[in-house]
């Protein structure tokens, strides 16, 4: 595996799951496969799960690991062609990208959209030019458009708290933010339900309809009551305008309508769901205390799992080398 973006990328999820569990249960069983090996890990934005369960995933397969925060203790990096470098950017990614792959067997990469261009978001720009120039397997680690290791993480967890003979509903539903927010979470939790065994709904209101790329076949219900009826699963999550009925309203909040803000009441109308959301969240808007806080939240396991859908890639990635 020389690329880690999507979840056709893993190949068979069934098999992806049963390796994730073998590695829940010894999480040190393959040190031999990053002994001696280097993973780059590269921040153009901040980080808090994604930076621990990344390296910590890569410790435990005996890698060595090099952080760069591309903000702070870097030099600034220009992204686009065509400029005249005269502003506060030392550097092209050009020339910085193929002096980070000499230094490393994998590059991992965490860069959000700018929520400005859309075309230039859902190019994926920055990143396909470390596929492009690093000559080096790439993992995305959050890009403009996609998340794959929360929506690995997150499948991980559904599969460890579903009911084994039935197939669960799992609805991914819009909340309320106070800033605009990228689609990549919402999108790559989309493509992976999708590929998943699951019946699968997403709810929102008008405007925030998602890239039909990602939405696929999931039913998409406006009206947020019919979608939670009956749900076993219920992931929160805001997104700004993703544009497709209308592209200058990208990356813009249409809505701060409360409404949709996760609540007990709510969670009455799901088959006692548990509730998902991939942190950080903002009490209140998103979800109310009394249901995070809930025994039916999942959101302190869906955050572990994120250490073993991180190890799963690596491990791949290493054993392709």
């Amino acid at each position: 595996m020389r690329t880690f973006f999507h979840a056709n990328d893993l190949g068979d999820l069934g098999q992806a799951l049963q390796e994730a569990r073998q590695v829940k249960a010894d999480r040190y069983a393959y040190q031999h496969l990053g002994k001696n090996k280097t993973l780059l890990m590269i921040f153009f934005n901040n980080s808090l799960r994604t930076r621990l369960s990344t390296q910590k995933a890569a410790m435990n397969l005996g890698m060595n690991v090099i952080v760069l925060d591309v903000n702070a203790g870097a030099w600034k990096l220009e992204t686009e062609r065509g400029v005249i470098m005269d502003g506060d950017k030392s550097e092209h990614l050009l020339e910085a990208i193929p002096v980070m792959g000499s230094y490393c067997d994998i590059i991992a990469v965490r860069s959000f959209a700018g929520l400005a261009d859309r075309e230039f978001d859902y190019a994926e720009t920055i990143v396909h030019q470390f596929v492009e120039h690093s000559g080096r397997p790439v993992v995305a680690m959050e890009t403009a458009t996609v998340h794959p290791l929360q929506a690995f993480a997150d499948l991980i967890t559904i599969e460890e708290h579903r009911q084994a003979a039935v197939r669960p509903k799992v609805v991914l539903t819009w909340a309320p933010h106070c800033r605009a927010l990228p689609q990549a979470v919402p999108n790559s939790f989309a493509e992976w339900m999708n590929a998943a065994d699951v019946d699968f709904v997403i709810t929102h209101p008008e405007g925030y309809e998602l890239d039909p790329r990602f939405v696929g076949p999931a039913r998409v219900e406006y009206d947020q009551c019919k979608a939670l009826e009956g749900a076993d699963f219920v992931y929160a999550k805001n997104w700004s305008c993703p544009g497709v009925t209308r592209p200058a309203d990208y990356g813009q909040i249409l809505s701060k309508d409360m409404s949709w803000t996760i609540d007990a009441e709510h969670m009455s109308w799901t088959n006692d769901g548990h509730f998902m959301h991939c942190l950080p969240v903002r009490r209140g808007l998103i979800v109310t205390d009394d249901v995070i806080e809930s025994p039916r939240s999942l959101v302190i396991p869906e955050a572990a799992n994120r250490e073993i859908s991180a190890q799963v890639v690596l491990k791949r990635v290493l054993e392709a080398l």
